[in-house]
């Protein structure tokens, strides 16, 4: 059992991703490899943040990941499902 269990919003894992959950945003350092440094550069809610990913040009969303207080780190295919998600708030959230 993890000392931390993923929960979001009072709601066991798997039930909802916290939309409103509050999150950082990360790039990658430059220089890649096995060991890359990732810089905060942004915080904002999770749908704040992979709103922000999507509406980057393709080629550049793969350098982002949105890293959940307390939680897990959403790299790029995570965030496009979330997005895509019937439920995500596509309107700006507050």
């Amino acid at each position: 059992m993890s000392d931390f269990p993923t929960t979001i919003q009072a709601h066991p894992a798997g039930e909802g991703p916290g939309w409103n959950d509050s999150a950082e945003l990360h790039k990658t350092a430059d220089g890649g490899g096995v060991f890359n440094v990732f810089k905060a550069i942004r915080r904002d809610t999770v749908a704040n943040l992979i709103r922000y990913v999507m509406h980057l040009p393709e080629t550049e969303q793969g350098n982002y990941s949105v890293q959940k207080d307390g939680d897990r780190l959403l790299e790029i295919g995570d965030i496009r499902r979330l997005y895509r998600r019937t439920d995500f708030p596509h309107g700006v959230t507050g």
